[in-house]
């Protein structure tokens, strides 16, 4: 599949999508868990391959917590997370385009005139980052990050956000997942769910499954769907 692919293939009047970010538009978990790694030992901390998994779909200030301890205050939770995240956008920067899940691009043109959002618990300097600099910004008409929200996934506010932002009823947005705490944030809020498995084989909840957006299966279930009465 091309990713020069333009003509569009729009979904049922009425329903609409939504991206998470990380392990969805790109495979960025492995420069995550490489991240943390060299930030933990800058603390004296060796992050296992357990705590590394522990960071999949969640926030950085729990993450933070978990790894260095709930004596932090808020303001020293807040600069750790930016610190790593400055790290992990140093990494990234010259493999941008590499690590972007297959076919993702030329999907997002297929799709190009339905209303599209990302809802990621990323944080915000995170979310520019990646949709400038591997230009995708302008597929999508609405945006929310993980500081936008009081509750992180897995509770389901800022998927609910997110919809109220495109004017669709929850019931009508198909949320695009890679995650367990995503996919029971997306469940909770009453959405369909399609699981990409950059992650996880298997996400629990998930209506259907698909390796990435190369995956044939996925036009043709988002074709079955239907705008909910």
């Amino acid at each position: 599949m091309s990713d020069t692919v333009l003509t569009p293939t729009p979904l049922a009047d009425g329903l609409a999508l939504i991206f998470d970010m990380d392990g969805v538009i790109l495979d960025s978990n492995p420069l995550h868990r490489e991240a943390w790694t060299v930030f933990c030992r800058r603390y004296g901390v060796e992050a296992t391959p357990a705590m590394l998994e522990s960071m999949y779909g969640r926030r950085n200030d729990q993450i933070v917590r978990d790894f260095f301890g709930e004596d932090l205050t808020p303001a020293e939770i807040a600069a750790r997370g930016a610190a790593k995240e400055h790290l992990y956008r140093e990494l990234l920067a010259s493999r941008i385009q590499e690590v972007l899940v297959p076919g993702i691009r030329a999907f997002l043109n297929r799709y190009r005139v339905v209303p599209m959002a990302v809802a990621t618990n990323a944080e915000t300097e995170n979310v520019d980052f990646v949709l400038d600099h591997a230009g995708l910004r302008d597929y999508f008409r609405v945006v929310v990050d993980g500081l936008q929200v009081t509750h992180p996934k897995p509770h389901p506010e800022i998927y609910l956000r997110a919809a109220e932002l495109l004017q669709t009823a929850p019931a009508n947005c198909i949320v695009v997942e890679d995650s367990l705490t995503g996919v029971a944030a997306a469940k909770a809020a009453g959405m369909r769910v399609l699981g990409i498995a950059t992650t996880y084989v298997n996400l629990p909840g998930a209506d259907v499954m698909a390796d990435n957006f190369c995956d044939g299966i996925l036009d043709e279930w988002l074709k079955a769907q239907r705008r909910a009465q």
